[in-house]
């Protein structure tokens, strides 16, 4: 019989609640209102995402499909209601979206969960482009390269509300995302969800045992549709406007790099992933045009040095924090982080002189990166940039090796602690 989940993890959710109360005051102003929705917004979807990829072992090449008709769905649900005279509260439009991705993942999903593994991954890749291929020829459901937009503050208030201030948006969109973050975790607690990860791990001893790994499949599909058009359905309050970037296999992309960024072998890893996602896609790519380089490169190494993503790492330094071994790994820690940081700097001032460059060398081959002043015509820049990578790389070499050693002795050793102290029945 399964156990039950410790009442530490249920500690979590209150803390998480008080931080989404908490949050508009520690960061004010509509800027700072606005990340935060889009941080909700980026989690739901990511978990969604993770129902199916690291619960079930489905690699989806298509999963924006779900999360961005459910948003056209919940944004012809408002226009409808508007125009009929009907007013549909605001408040429930996350739940037509939510609906709507459920259909299309009953539909689509009957086609998609027959195969698993790479058969899976390439039906979700054709499904989502012909999906986006119909934004095109169904003008009247996707409204054309215009997309469809909406008015959140139509209707009558109910029960005072509006949620046409971003503060009110605010709190509606983080109601949906801690109650579907709280049902998507229950749903890993329940009978299906750990079918589904037997499903993963094993389909033929699962078939064995009289269960159908499609049908399992194509329940978490269905589930995990509904949570992505809930996600697509906060998105169109939040944004009001729907198009067919929605839909396309680059919003797909980037809901796979986040998730395995943040780590797909835990619940909290795509929080973090829907986080990175907006410091991302909104901050970095303020900063430079070159972030989907950057991004590329962590990814790389997220996969090659990090396979269970930040939240893997973080999982990690805490059970050697409790078996008091992380302490004698901080100084090496602390080295490899700044050389890292160095070598990073300098393959950053070579790769912004390259765009820059490229993009916009009709302005002048001199300009200002970070409050640095480089030029590109000049070889003391470039020397400049070599300097810093090879002062942080070398090190490194160096480092890493010898890091990467005390760390499995530290990590073997609090392992071995562990299972001491559950043999004594002490945890």
């Amino acid at each position: 019989m399964h156990r039950l989940p410790a009442w530490r993890d249920w500690m979590v959710w209150p803390v998480c609640a008080l931080s989404l109360v908490l949050a508009p005051l520690l960061f004010p102003g509509s800027f700072a209102l606005a990340l935060l929705s889009q941080m909700g917004i980026a989690v739901v979807a990511c978990l969604s995402f993770y129902l199916l990829f690291g619960q079930g072992g489905m690699l989806s090449f298509g999963h924006a499909v779900y999360v961005g008709l459910g948003g056209f769905v919940a944004m012809h649900a408002l226009n409808t209601w508007s125009t009929a005279g009907a007013y549909l509260p605001v408040s429930l439009v996350p739940l037509c979206g939510g609906l709507g991705g459920l259909v299309f993942a009953a539909v689509f999903g009957y086609f998609s969960t027959r195969h698993a593994g790479s058969s899976f991954a390439m039906v979700t890749l054709g499904l989502g482009e012909l999906v986006y291929a119909l934004t095109t020829l169904l003008p009247g459901f996707f409204g054309g390269e215009a997309g469809i937009s909406c008015n959140r503050a139509t209707g009558p208030a109910v029960w005072g509300l509006r949620f046409g201030p971003p503060i009110a948006l605010y709190y509606l969109l983080a109601l949906y995302t801690l109650v579907c973050a709280g049902l998507m975790y229950l749903f890993t607690q329940t009978p299906l969800g750990r079918m589904l990860c037997a499903v993963r791990d094993n389909p033929q001893r699962v078939a064995s045992l009289g269960y159908d790994p499609q049908r399992v499949r194509y329940l978490a599909m269905v589930v995990a549709g509904f949570f992505a058009g809930v996600s697509g359905g906060m998105a169109a309050l939040h944004f009001e406007v729907v198009n067919a970037e929605a839909v396309g296999a680059a919003r797909s992309g980037a809901y796979l790099v986040f998730t395995v960024i943040g780590g797909a072998g835990s619940f909290a890893g795509p929080v973090l992933g829907g986080i990175l996602m907006v410091v991302c896609t909104v901050l970095l790519s303020a900063w430079t045009r070159a972030w989907l380089l950057y991004l590329g490169l962590g990814f790389v190494l997220v996969v090659l040095y990090a396979p269970g993503g930040v939240s893997g790492l973080l999982a990690q330094q805490l059970r050697l924090a409790r078996s008091g071994r992380l302490a004698a790994l901080l100084p090496w820690y602390g080295a490899l982080a700044a050389c890292t940081a160095l070598a990073f700097w300098g393959l950053a001032l070579a790769v912004e002189m390259l765009y820059h460059r490229q993009l916009d060398a009709a302005s002048g081959s001199a300009f200002h990166f970070m409050g640095l002043a480089l030029d590109f015509a000049t070889p003391r820049s470039w020397l400049t940039a070599l300097a810093f990578f090879v002062a942080g790389v070398l090190p490194i070499a160096w480092l890493y090796p010898r890091c990467a050693a005390r760390h499995a002795r530290a990590h073997t050793a609090a392992e071995w602690n562990a299972q001491a102290h559950l043999q004594r029945g002490q945890w």
